[in-house]
């Protein structure tokens, strides 16, 4: 049983996650538990579970009489937050360096080709949903439980969308600049060049366009 309410707090966690980090939940957007029970087809005992750990995780804020809403946080705060993933996941690429297999480079490569599909068909919601898991074949190699679990509360709770811009066109336009640095990553795990690829991740994460955060 409690394996069973684990994983249905964990769904809904985990959806509403992905539509706050896609933007399709925006910031100060309320959260209608009986109507995200329908929608999951679960209880509101894992739904508000769920709001709990989510607002633990900064992800959300729990207002008296309006109930669950979807954070904002400023631009320095994120600033901030992109600086410190930027070196524990150079850090995650560092230690999973020599674990990496053959298999596990071709399925980043495979990853970036899809991520390519997505720029050119305009899809920012899969854009999202590969480069994460672009970035997380390296770091769930680095053999460090507490590293990961950090980047996926850190990714989780304050990355989210890491530009938005409703000029689609730079928007697309600074998301392929972004995967040019995966392959160059992949170069760098082919290689085994421990120095440029830390460089290289901590350099990903500096934010250039400001304006799009």
């Amino acid at each position: 049983m409690t394996k069973r309410y684990q994983s249905l707090k964990d769904h809904v966690y985990d959806h509403i996650a992905t539509e706050i980090q896609n933007g399709t939940l925006l910031p100060n957007h309320k959260i209608n538990e009986v109507a995200l029970s329908k929608k999951l087809e679960v209880s509101r005992t894992p739904v508000r579970e769920a709001l709990i750990q989510l607002a633990s995780d900064n992800l959300l804020e729990y207002l008296p009489r309006r109930g669950f809403i979807v954070k904002d946080l400023d631009t320095k705060k994120k600033l901030d937050v992109f600086q410190i993933v930027g070196v524990l996941d150079a850090l995650a690429a560092a230690l999973a360096l020599e674990q990496m297999t053959e298999e596990d480079i071709e399925q980043m490569e495979d990853f970036a080709k899809i991520i390519d599909l997505s720029i050119a068909e305009k899809n920012y919601s899969d854009y999202q949903k590969y480069q994460k898991k672009f970035h997380n074949v390296y770091i769930n190699k680095c053999n460090n439980a507490t590293l990961i679990d950090t980047l996926e509360m850190l990714q989780n709770s304050f990355v989210r969308q890491v530009y938005s811009s409703d000029d689609t066109d730079r928007l697309f336009a600074v998301s392929a600049q972004l995967n040019e640095d995966h392959k160059e990553i992949i170069k760098c795990f082919k290689n085994k060049d421990k120095q440029k690829l830390e460089q290289l991740i901590k350099k990903h994460w500096e934010i250039e366009h400001k304006d799009m955060i």
